[in-house]
């Protein structure tokens, strides 16, 4: 019997451990840098955390290397439930599918819960001479290599989803990776690069503005933030849909009483009316879900991008 009894109290300890959790500030890693749509949602859904959970869910930018450093920091921090990583298929799926990370997304992260997914959209400098995806295209073929887009970083979804699009139109385009949205859009604002595929929420004013042009979302319906945008299926490259998404993680190892709560916390609140609203401002739609749920996911999106990388010849630079 004293096998049964040591895993009664073990199970007993996980639990009230849980119970008691968290006991102190919790880390949120996000792994590009401030301002962009992956930090957006990091910090709406730690504020809404901390609030329920009655402890700081502070979020930590820790951008580069296309999200691998701040993905890979979340992967060898202690898994105690203190660190935990908001990120979406770039560094988890695309970074490992196109390079050679020092992690594993499958053995070294515990799916917590989808957050949230949101469609992005084709960006030009008002000085580009294209008022529609196929002018853009026509150019683009005319000057072949001379377009520059900015990226998030080389493997990041947004450098995923030009490499995409070039790949789909047949035409070449120049890239130029940040450390991170933000960057690329100051540069993309001031013309020092010609376009982007971003997410809307950091764009939005800027198209309001005048400042940046709108030519298509990446989504398979149009956007109510911008339902005068056709998606790039519609505009001119058939077949064209990439929704990217967004979810919290924890290091794999963490008590799975942890990582139940956390979950369970993460999809009562995106769920809520509130938060419904404040992602619909950041035209994204809510996610939730079990680990399980988001495990397939993950696992789901990885077959499709591995087919798409290699059906359209993509290659790491």
């Amino acid at each position: 019997m004293r096998p049964l009894v040591s895993l009664a109290l073990a199970f007993f300890a996980v639990l009230a451990h849980a119970q008691e959790y968290p006991a102190r500030t919790v880390c949120v890693i996000s792994p590009f840098s401030a301002g962009g749509p992956n930090d957006i949602v990091a910090r709406l859904i730690a504020q809404k955390l901390a609030e329920s959970l009655g402890q700081p869910f502070v979020v930590d930018n820790r951008p580069g290397a296309g999200g691998n450093l701040g993905t890979d920091l979340a992967a060898k921090a202690p898994a105690d439930g203190y660190t935990l990583l908001c990120a979406g298929p770039g560094s988890l799926i695309l970074n490992p599918l196109l390079y050679k990370v020092p992690y594993d997304t499958a053995r070294d992260f515990a799916p917590v819960s989808l957050v949230a997914t949101a469609p992005n959209v084709l960006v030009v400098h008002p000085s580009v001479a294209a008022k529609s995806v196929r002018e853009l295209i026509e150019l683009a073929r005319t000057r072949p290599g001379q377009l520059n887009y900015a990226s998030a970083g080389t493997g990041s979804a947004s450098h995923f989803a030009v490499a995409l699009f070039g790949a789909m139109a047949r035409v070449e385009l120049a890239h130029v990776p940040y450390r991170g949205t933000g960057p690329g859009i100051n540069d993309l604002i001031s013309g020092q690069v010609q376009l982007a595929i971003i997410g809307i929420p950091p764009v939005l004013p800027h198209l309001k503005t005048g400042k940046l042009r709108a030519l298509a979302v990446t989504s398979k319906g149009r956007s109510p933030e911008l339902p005068e945008v056709p998606t790039l299926d519609e505009a001119g490259v058939p077949g064209y849909e990439m929704n990217p998404w967004y979810g919290l993680l924890a290091p794999a190892g963490t008590p799975r009483a942890i990582v139940q709560r956390l979950s369970a916390e993460v999809s009562r609140i995106v769920r809520s009316a509130e938060m419904r609203e404040k992602l619909a401002a950041q035209s994204a739609e809510p996610g939730g879900g079990t680990p399980v749920e988001y495990a397939a996911v993950i696992r789901a999106d990885t077959a499709v991008y591995a087919r798409v990388i290699k059906e359209a010849g993509i290659k790491a630079e």
